[in-house]
């Protein structure tokens, strides 16, 4: 059984662990159109190394910018490690009920809801199960800030560094990448 963790204040070798171990996302709510949060998440996540299989029912079949659509989180092909949760906060019970009965199957590890998105219920069953939650946070927020992508915005990632961020070329995503400690020995 994991842990019970403070949902309120994630340490930052947890989520570490979690990006860096785990590169295979089922993505429920992801969408096509681009002016969406999870639509950039999904390529975001994409340009950093991770597979995303898409689950939208509206478009089972379709391709969102290289990731295969699915019609709910059964269809996708193991394994499946993260489910990040893109749907309302009420709406991350059912979604997380799902994976837990899945968990085996898909080789789920992780409940990840976005920004916004909050289950207490949800959290402690599936920790309950044996996984890893994490809530009201975005994976692409948090790789670029745990990888200090973010700091060239003007964002405070809670890091120092003397050295100066070099930018990509415009329209494209930075090419930094988060690596696990394991990488550095």
């Amino acid at each position: 059984m994991t842990a019970q963790i403070d949902h309120d204040d994630y340490d930052n070798d947890f989520l570490k662990a979690i990006l860096c171990d785990n590169k295979r996302v089922a993505m429920v709510g992801a969408s096509s159109n681009r002016a969406r949060p999870s639509s950039f998440v999904l390529r975001y996540l994409m340009s950093k190394g991770f597979e995303v299989m898409a689950i939208n029912p509206g478009h089972v079949g379709k391709d969102f910018f290289g990731a295969k659509v699915y019609g709910a989180l059964a269809d996708v092909p193991a394994p499946a490690e993260i489910v990040d949760i893109f749907r309302n906060s009420e709406a991350a019970l059912g979604v997380t009920r799902e994976a837990i009965a899945l968990k085996d199957k898909l080789g789920i590890k992780v409940i990840w809801m976005q920004r916004g998105v909050r289950n207490d219920v949800a959290a402690a069953e599936a920790e309950a199960a044996g996984l890893k939650v994490v809530m009201n946070r975005c994976p692409k927020i948090e790789y670029g800030r745990l990888c200090g992508e973010s700091g060239w915005m003007g964002i405070n990632a809670g890091m120092v560094s003397s050295r100066p961020k070099k930018l990509a070329g415009a329209g494209s995503f930075q090419r930094h990448v988060l690596r696990s400690d394991k990488a550095d020995e």
